[in-house]
């Protein structure tokens, strides 16, 4: 029977099945750890799950000698060194694919409520301001005929994409990947990334981070979307220069801005936290109790996966020598 050290309690009955095959060790909610801190906790444990914000540190693999795979509990994997996992002979995995509608979701959400003022509208009715109907209270903006601009067309822009047909609006994408099908929606790829900004009036960010990607949108890049655009982020914060994008707010630029990820979460950047135009999430993309569970059950398995002698389901790192 292996070890597993699992940073935090998990939605749904999934370490309940780990349980019963192996040695469960579970840190109750607490502060993100990482590095030398993560690595005591994990000890000799011959599995981890961890967090997005757990910050996976190659002294992890050096210090933890039993360790065979790092189950991360999220589809980003830039919390970990990749570089130093796969040298260490450990699997990383990911969650891809099961969260995918639930963040979909959720970037309308965040598209409808920045448009239509939501957020404006229900924080007027519970201070008492609301004297009743007039013809220009809360005015917004309607997207039929608007375009989406998509930047990164993976599983949740795609997603995104096709929900887009609904609101009558046309869209464009901008990404390196090859997107043959996107289910019956129709798009435009724009091969620029600057034109494809010229282009959108609402923008919505879906790239993994990266190094070419960190302040992918930042004050000159901003500068290209229209007068009046929204930008919607709901997927790493680091993607966008938070201070550039507070200046293009403050400059009337920007019509207003959705943001379920931060720069330096959890941290939000103070120029967007007083402003009615901005409409701040607490990192809530996935966070359907479905698309939760279903997370918590594909870490599970490729942890299960990996301990019993075969490759996990959704591999992002294959170790160089699988350690035995």
């Amino acid at each position: 029977m292996s070890e597993v050290a699992v940073t935090s309690p998990l939605p749904g009955r999934a370490l309940e099945r780990l349980a019963e095959r192996h040695t469960l060790r579970v840190r109750p909610k607490g502060p993100a750890l990482s590095g030398r801190d993560l690595a005591v906790f994990t000890g000799r444990a011959d599995a981890l799950i961890c967090l997005l914000a757990d910050r996976v540190a190659a002294e992890v693999f050096t210090m933890c000698p039993r360790l065979a795979v790092v189950a991360n509990y999220a589809v980003g994997v830039n919390n970990i060194d990749l570089e130093a996992a796969r040298t260490s002979g450990v699997w990383v995995t990911n969650t891809p694919d099961v969260l995918t509608d639930a963040t979909a979701d959720l970037t309308w959400s965040l598209i409808l409520a920045v448009a239509r003022r939501v957020v404006e509208g229900d924080r007027l009715v519970r201070s008492g301001g609301f004297a009743g109907w007039k013809p220009d209270l809360l005015l917004g903006v309607g997207l039929q005929g608007k375009t989406l601009g998509i930047v990164g067309m993976g599983r949740i822009g795609r997603a995104v994409a096709r929900r887009a047909s609904g609101f009558g609006m046309w869209v464009c994408y901008h990404s390196h990947r090859d997107v043959r099908s996107l289910e019956g929606a129709e798009a435009e790829c724009v091969p620029s990334l600057d034109a494809l900004l010229a282009r959108s009036h609402v923008l919505s960010l879906h790239c993994p981070l990266t190094a070419k990607t960190r302040h992918l949108l930042d004050e000159r890049r901003l500068r290209l979307l229209p007068r009046g655009a929204i930008v919607v982020n709901t997927s790493r914060g680091e993607v966008v220069d938070e201070e550039a994008l507070a200046r293009a707010l403050a400059s009337g630029h920007l019509g207003g801005v959705g943001l379920d990820v931060y720069e330096r979460e959890p941290a939000v950047h103070p120029g967007l936290l007083g402003r009615h135009d901005v409409v701040l999430l607490p990192h809530l993309g996935s966070a359907t109790g479905e698309a939760r569970a279903a997370m918590a059950n594909l870490a599970v398995d490729n942890v299960l996966a990996v301990l019993g002698g075969k490759p996990p389901l959704t591999p992002v790192v294959k170790p160089l020598v699988p350690r035995s």
